[in-house]
């Protein structure tokens, strides 16, 4: 089932326009009502005032929020390093040690109930110097990961053991490096045991008719389900790692296996996975996370997005770095692997290997911790896959080798553990299955709240910092004819936090250089959707607005990160990109445990509470779109909004949680929102401000 998860109410028509409510015709020839709303009434409205241009929407601000978030990491980051340099002693080291241990197990969850794996051999392939086996197993309930076991012919077992996961390849444990990786130490004499990350290889979570995703194999279905996760609570990177667990439950259970020994390694998301198992994990002996290491605030500064998978929820908050995962496991021997030429910046690499080191000589185990820095470009190419044989030989003894044995690469189809290489043709389940089962299972179990109690949660929830300051402002420069449908327009660019600026205009009969004229009236406050300037030449329902209530100010507002402060990062025209600029800052608004919505509620505030300093008693809060999200929020909070108009509003959350495939981004998302409430409570409690909804 497709939905747009839109308000489905009833639309209440507008009244019959007189000529004086027709935007006082003088300026505009009523901005469509009388030359219609299609592309002919546009032209011809363009013809009549002598402008045949189209217009790039203003962005005045396209770095602010990038420089914010930067600054939010560099003081997260700033506060880390702190405590680790005022580590002295090897107590201090081990408390440090149980101290990431406790705030990682917050950030990822408790770990699911152990279920039997039901593990079964689909299939044998037998090779020279081993043989590889296709096992099938159940990491919860129903939901299978495939596996390729390497196992080493002619040896006395027990032989070491090491888990593969594997980075966004579109083959999974097919990939060449991976299965390099994985023969290698096979004819070393490990037993080594790689599967399938969720979204890849032979486990893709939204297959069509034709085994192929319909979503984008690796990162898109990641994001997809991961992002769709967040509102009933759990992290889809949780969710990786824990099918590298119960992998490594299952490499136990084999007798060729010895247990003093079982190492994990990975490349790119499989060097994230790698990192993630050492932090969530201890009965790893060994760890070689590749081409991942390095830091968030790197990351955000370079504008590289990361996957869903690779931003843990409140990471930042609780004083979180890649770096504090591989602590988890110290002093236990880890090797970094970094590529002078990958996108991870070395820089970044090469601090948290410094920062560990200093740990690990703490705990009296400096030979433990390791950085090897290949000279070429991201991948789990040779010379990174030799450093990693190197380093775990040196921990188990195993082999001598120092160089990679000569390789023959399978076709995919020799390794696949299912029939036709899908694991939906045997039923499993799809990580949507369970967000769908636990929306439904929390929509059981919470409560019902008063309007009181609603809003204390939603305050909460949205982490709303209650402020009675009066925002400063900017009064910018009058920018020639955007072909409002008023003749005038007046910029302000209002402060709702340091480094933050809400845009918000005026729109009036005569030209205003200055700041708002005072006045005790009512105002209407509209919030884009991506736009102000682009939706006051295109939207219905400014056009409505404006003419059911000529005599009343009209603002509109631009939250952080829409319109006048879109960013212009990650990449050119990226906005829209599920991996895009949006979605970079309403990630690391997760980790840093400060909703995104919540942010933009409070930019909605801090202009209401600046309408109110200039004498404005009420407000009418009118929204379109994403627009909707923060509006609602912001009246249900604001005693100064009277009235509130959404059109095209999300009609709930549990229905992006319970629908396959949705529209809407993670900016518009709130983490863990189905355990507190959901819209309809609010708007039910908008009943009380003439809630009016709108759709089309």
């Amino acid at each position: 089932m497709r939905t747009d998860n839109t308000l489905k109410n009833s639309v209440v028509a507008p009244p019959e326009f007189t000529r004086r409510q027709m935007l006082r015709i003088s300026g505009l020839a009523s901005f469509g009502l009388a030359l219609g709303n299609g592309p002919a009434g546009y032209l011809a409205r363009g013809a009549e005032q002598g402008e045949g241009r189209s217009f790039t929407p203003l962005n005045r601000f396209p770095r602010m929020v990038q420089e914010f978030f930067v600054e939010q990491l560099r003081g997260t980051e700033a506060g880390n390093h702190r405590v680790k340099t005022e580590l002295k002693t090897k107590a201090d080291a081990e408390a440090y040690v149980r101290s990431v241990r406790a705030r990682i197990r917050r950030c990822f969850g408790p770990a699911p109930e152990k279920t039997p794996l039901n593990a079964r051999i689909t299939g044998v392939v037998e090779r020279d110097a081993y043989r590889i086996e296709k096992v099938i197993y159940e990491s919860r309930p129903g939901f299978l990961v495939t596996g390729n076991l390497y196992v080493p012919k002619g040896r006395g077992f027990p032989l070491p053991g090491v888990i593969g996961v594997c980075g966004h390849s579109t083959t999974g444990k097919a990939e060449a490096a991976y299965q390099s990786f994985s023969q290698g130490l096979a004819r070393m004499g490990y037993v080594v045991f790689i599967i399938d990350p969720i979204g890849q290889g032979e486990r893709l979570q939204y297959p069509g008719p034709d085994l192929k995703s319909r979503i984008g194999v690796g990162v898109r279905e990641h994001l997809y389900a991961g992002n769709q996760q967040f509102l009933v609570g759990e992290f889809i990177g949780a969710w990786r790692a824990w099918d590298g667990v119960r992998a490594l439950d299952y490499l136990l259970t084999r007798e060729e296996v010895d247990p003093k020994h079982v190492g994990v390694t990975g490349n790119s998301g499989g060097g994230t996975m790698t990192t993630w198992l050492c932090g969530v994990e201890s009965r790893w002996t060994m760890a070689a996370p590749s081409c991942f290491v390095t830091t968030f605030r790197r990351n955000l500064e370079n504008e590289l997005p990361a996957d869903t998978e690779q931003c843990p929820p409140n990471a930042l908050a609780l004083g979180l770095d890649h770096e504090d995962f591989l602590a988890a496991l110290a002093p236990k021997p880890i090797l970094i692997l970094g590529k002078e030429k990958d996108y991870f910046d070395a820089r970044g690499t090469e601090g948290a290997f410094s920062r560990l080191k200093r740990l690990y000589e703490l705990l009296g185990a400096d030979a433990n911790i390791g950085l090897f820095q290949g000279p070429t470009h991201h991948g789990y190419t040779q010379e990174n896959r030799e450093a990693m044989y190197r380093w775990f030989n040196g921990a188990t003894g195993i082999s001598k080798a120092q160089h990679e044995p000569e390789l023959i690469i399978e076709k995919e189809e020799t390794l696949w553990c299912t029939p036709r290489g899908q694991v939906s043709e045997l039923n499993s389940r799809t990580v949507f299955s369970f967000t769908r089962e636990r929306s439904r299972e929390l929509a059981v179990k919470r409560p019902s709240l008063d309007r009181a109690a609603l809003l204390k949660t939603v305050s909460e929830v949205l982490r709303i910092r209650p402020s009675i300051e009066i925002p400063e402002y900017r009064i910018l420069r009058a920018r020639a004819s955007r072909r409002y449908p008023l003749p005038h327009a007046t910029t302000y660019a209002v402060e709702t936090e340091p480094g933050i600026h809400a845009v918000v205009y005026r729109l009036s009969e005569e030209s205003h250089y200055s700041r708002p004229p005072k006045g005790n009236g009512n105002v209407v406050l509209y919030v884009a959707d991506r736009s102000s300037d682009a939706e006051l030449r295109e939207e219905s329902l400014i056009e409505e607005l404006l003419v059911s209530e000529p005599d009343t100010e009209f603002f509109t507002c631009d939250v952080r990160g829409i319109g006048e402060s879109q960013p212009d990062t990650t990449g050119e025209s990226s906005f829209l990109s599920p991996y895009g600029s949006d979605y970079l800052y309403a990630i690391h608004s997760i980790m840093l445990g400060r909703s995104y919505v919540g942010q933009r509620v409070s930019d909605i505030l801090g202009v209401v509470r600046w309408l109110e300093s200039c004498g404005r008693r009420g407000v009418h809060l009118a929204a379109k779109g994403w627009g909707t999200i923060p509006a609602t929020f912001a009246a249900l909070l604001s005693p100064t909004v009277t009235r509130v108009t959404l059109k095209n509003a999300l009609t709930s959350y549990a229905d992006i949680a319970e629908s396959e495939t949705y529209d809407w981004p993670l900016s518009s998302l709130i983490s863990n929102v189905l355990s507190h409430f959901d819209l309809p409570d609010c708007y039910g409690v908008l009943a009380e401000k003439k809630l009016r909804t709108i759709t089309g």
